[in-house]
């Protein structure tokens, strides 16, 4: 890989036999598209969608362009719904998270200098400091500690980069069980304590207006927020995974996201008076976490120029769509200050498009800013990078890096 740090393109690479081929799905599909085909066939047989308003209209399903799905929501058996209990989950855990981070914002600083000083080794850093900030909203404090332990081992087996590789087939799916097991237990012991209380699941359980009034009724935690917006009849198994979507959109990709933001700042010191905002969405626009979304078309039909059929797989790449050169002038570069004026709106989708857009967008950016906008005012940073490229999977991860902060002068507890 090459000018990760730079904000630069990810590039197919030799191997150790000096035969050219991509690294991974990103590198491929980066090295297919050509700068004008904004729909085309891959190489692996998927069709691919790097142009704006191709991706938004298989993303936002125009005329039922594809199979309806959902990203956050999709389980091993399907989708879980309704989508009524979808948008109340959203509200619901967009409520919980904005109270949380009201309530703790005095203690970022101190948090953020816990975690982060003298020096930290990321990603990982930064899915634990965000981990550390959001734990109550995870979990309760007053859950059994064998689930918070839990918890934390789901976080450094499955969510933190690469820790999956760390694992044999055997240990993982053990584990999954385990940890499955476990959620499965706490729902069935708060199912049985809604009954008793009056909180029973659905939407707006315990809530006949559909709002928090009482403190009594409120979630407690995302798992709260989960059985609270769905059946009282729903399987556990599903609400379980709901709940994990949650783990890995929180500490993953936002941990992810800052990470990529520290980087693109410590090798670019002429931008460290920029204005958060601007960092954090230079930073997703460069590097979308979520950088691949899979559709299904359902119906034969034309799309960029392209024929599609039911039995193709379309899979949406946000990061070519970031990087469309007939979009984005200089579009391999970090340059924070476009976005002090108008920037092609419809040519970014950090998190998504459409319906199924990421209910905690807003949440994220809130968190993302207050953390970058931190580091910037408080700290000198410096960055050493580990010369390797993205780590890529379901979310596009920092290469490993680490990073040293100083503080300021005339920063909070500078000299």
């Amino acid at each position: 890989m090459t000018g990760v740090g730079n904000g630069g393109p990810a590039r197919a690479r030799r191997d150790g036999e000096g035969r050219g081929r991509p690294a991974h799905p990103l590198a491929r599909l980066s090295a297919e598209f050509d700068g004008v085909h904004d729909v085309w066939r891959s190489a692996s047989g998927l069709l691919c969608v790097a142009g704006p308003e191709a991706a938004r209209a298989v993303l936002g399903n125009r005329h039922a362009l594809v199979a309806e799905t959902a990203d956050f929501y999709r389980t091993r058996h399907g989708v879980f719904g309704p989508r009524a209990a979808q948008i109340e989950i959203g509200r619901a855990s967009r409520a919980l998270m904005n109270r949380h981070l009201d309530a703790r914002q005095p203690r970022l600083p101190g948090l953020l200098a816990a975690h982060l000083t003298p020096e930290s080794v990321w990603p990982d850093a930064g899915n634990l400091l965000v981990l550390a900030h959001l734990r109550d909203v995870l979990l309760h404090r007053d859950a059994p500690p064998a689930l918070h332990a839990v918890l934390e081992e789901i976080v450094t087996r499955a969510v933190l980069a690469g820790a999956r590789q760390c694992h044999s087939a055997v240990s993982r799916l053990l584990f999954r069980r385990r940890a499955h097991g476990a959620l499965h237990t706490e729902i069935a012991a708060r199912r049985r304590a809604g009954e008793r209380s009056g909180r029973g699941g659905g939407p707006s359980a315990g809530r006949g207006d559909g709002q928090c009034s009482d403190a009594d009724t409120l979630p407690r935690d995302l798992l709260d927020v989960v059985l609270d917006g769905s059946d009282p009849t729903a399987d556990p198994a599903e609400l379980a995974e709901v709940y994990l979507s949650f783990l890995f959109a929180t500490v993953g990709a936002i941990g992810f996201a800052l990470g990529w933001a520290v980087l693109l700042l410590g090798t670019h010191p002429d931008c460290r008076t920029t204005q958060a905002n601007w960092v954090v969405r230079e930073a997703l626009r460069l590097w979308p976490v979520a950088w691949l979304f899979a559709r299904s078309p359902s119906r034969t039909q034309d799309l960029g120029g392209m024929r599609v059929t039911p039995d193709d797989r379309l899979a949406v790449c946000t990061y070519l769509v970031h990087r469309h050169p007939g979009h984005w002038p200089r579009p391999d570069e970090f340059v924070p200050q476009r976005w002090a004026d108008a920037v092609p709106d419809g040519a970014y989708l950090p998190f998504g498009h459409g319906p199924h857009t990421c209910a905690g967008a807003t949440v994220t950016m809130r968190l993302l800013e207050d953390l970058v906008g931190l580091i910037t005012r408080d700290w000198h940073l410096s960055v050493t990078p580990d010369g390797g490229g993205p780590q890529v999977g379901p979310a596009l991860a920092p290469p490993r890096f680490t990073a040293a902060l100083s503080r300021r002068a005339n920063g909070p507890g500078g000299r």
